[in-house]
């Protein structure tokens, strides 16, 4: 036992006589413990609870990976548009596209009853800032932070089709099961900040495509399953439903935790230590630190007027500064979702894609670059790794056959964008290529796996090194894949 830990021993025993009064009386252990337990703010209490093998949860063998590296970034927000946004009307400019427009590709891609010829994007491209990058006319307020990003336009994906892309671009395997790169991330560093969980998901809707698979801890430790808060309501009860007790105060909680620290110490004497103890122990503390300070980092009423401007009033914009304030914070990995209620892939533009891709920016555009000029005023952006991008991007030819709609754009996995800034990655910067309509990657491909490599080596951990044994062998995120592309890093 460490010192806290005896300290807490004496303090619960102190109090052992105001703690156990006549309600207890004659009550088995058993019962004691499930009427003590109840109530004390279990958030993520029940991923704690799932069967779990191998190590301990107090005790995270990978911690010696900390320095492994020299880290660039402490902590990621993951930016998530779900359903693909477009690259060839975003980031990456075709002009091909207008000069061979209504032609048909000359490879297959996908089904052939669906493809159209070439269909040159509608927004005007211009070249911002000192460095010259180029963006469409969909994307002003990001093209304004032009020196402050990197597009990386060679990202593709293995898959595409949304549940294993999905699957794919979180775990790196288009199976479920596999942990989540939050989850590796958080561990392989741990949290900066033990009153809240290191990895937190905010998504607007519950309505989310292949759900709780995306942030998964697989067959990790549960303390390193994200926890998920649903901001469609801003109102603090319905972010952090029962976070507070409705019957005890703080005082009372903190005797009563100490006591059932005392009693399963016992308890773990007696079976040399058991990893799912240890892991509601650890639960029940944060829940109850979490009253205070969770619910202090998720009010938005503090924030000024300027602020809340800057950002907007869209369910989206406000998971953005709420991720603004958990960075602030120390939660090591956060990634917020554009979804909404009426379409859980609402960037999956099959038809009418000009018009929807327009709507669509005009909310994620402003708020992703109020969060990165925020970051950046607040002296957290170079060591915050932002990232924005989808499961994979839409196809430079049209998709047809829907009746009395214009024309949309189909999945396309063979070349694609993301937009990255901070956390130790070129300001300005162009990585990688497609070809000129935009169909394939043409230099310095980025698989996902080279993606995971990237941004684990970003947080100052070597990908080939951050492994866990399961199943009879070591798996990593990467597999047995993953090239660092060290071309994107200052």
């Amino acid at each position: 036992m460490t010192g806290q830990d005896l300290h807490r021993c004496y303090y619960a025993a102190t109090r052992f006589s105001t703690v156990i009064d006549s309600r207890y009386s004659g009550l088995s252990r058993r019962q004691v413990l499930r009427r003590l337990a109840g109530g004390a703010g279990l958030l993520g209490l029940a991923g704690v609870l799932q069967k779990n093998g191998g190590t301990a949860l107090g005790a995270n063998p990978s911690l010696t990976l900390q320095g492994n590296l020299p880290a660039r970034a402490k902590r990621v927000i993951f930016l998530f548009l779900n359903g693909g946004p477009s690259h060839v009307d975003t980031f990456d400019p075709k002009p091909s596209l207008l000069k061979y427009e209504g032609q048909k590709p000359p490879e297959k891609l996908y089904r052939d009853g669906k493809k159209g010829g070439f269909m040159p994007s509608p927004f005007k491209f211009t070249r911002h800032g000192e460095s010259g990058l180029e963006f469409s006319e969909s994307v002003p307020h990001l093209a304004r932070m032009a020196d402050d990003v990197s597009i990386v336009r060679s990202m593709h994906t293995d898959v595409p089709n949304h549940e294993p892309a999905l699957l794919q671009m979180h775990t790196g395997a288009v199976q479920p099961t596999r942990p989540s790169l939050g989850s590796w991330a958080l561990y392989g560093l741990g949290s900066e900040n033990e009153n809240l969980p290191g990895y937190v998901v905010l998504r607007p809707s519950p309505r989310t495509v292949v759900g709780p698979a995306l942030w998964s801890n697989g067959f990790l430790p549960a303390r390193f399953q994200a926890t998920s808060i649903i901001t469609r309501e801003m109102n603090i009860s319905k972010l952090l439903p029962h976070i507070r007790n409705r019957s005890l105060d703080r005082t009372t909680q903190r005797r009563q935790l100490d006591l059932l620290g005392v009693l399963n110490e016992e308890h773990l004497q007696e079976r040399g230590g058991d990893a799912e103890l240890e892991g509601e122990i650890r639960a029940m503390e944060t829940a109850y630190s979490m009253q205070m300070e969770a619910t202090e980092a998720l009010d938005l009423s503090g924030e000024s007027g300027a602020t809340r401007e800057m950002y907007g009033s869209t369910k989206f914009a406000n998971s953005c500064l709420l991720a603004r304030r958990l960075a602030e914070r120390g939660v090591r990995f956060t990634t917020v979702y554009y979804t909404n209620d009426k379409n859980n892939q609402p960037w999956d533009t099959h038809k009418n894609h000009n018009e929807g891709h327009k709507g669509l920016w005009a909310d994620a555009d402003k708020a992703s670059a109020a969060l990165i000029a925020d970051l950046k005023q607040r002296g957290l952006l170079d060591e915050t790794l932002v990232i924005l991008g989808g499961e994979f991007g839409r196809t430079p030819f049209a998709e047809g056959g829907k009746k009395g709609a214009q024309p949309g754009r189909d999945h396309h996995s063979t070349a694609f964008s993301y937009l990255l800034a901070g956390g130790g990655v070129k300001r300005g910067f162009v990585y990688g290529s497609s070809d000129e309509f935009g169909m394939h990657v043409q230099n310095n491909p980025m698989h996902v796996q080279d993606f995971h490599a990237t941004v684990l080596h970003l947080l100052g951990i070597d990908h080939t090194q951050l492994t866990y044994h399961y199943a009879g062998r070591d798996f990593r995120l990467t597999d047995v894949g993953g090239r660092v592309a060290s071309g994107l890093l200052l």
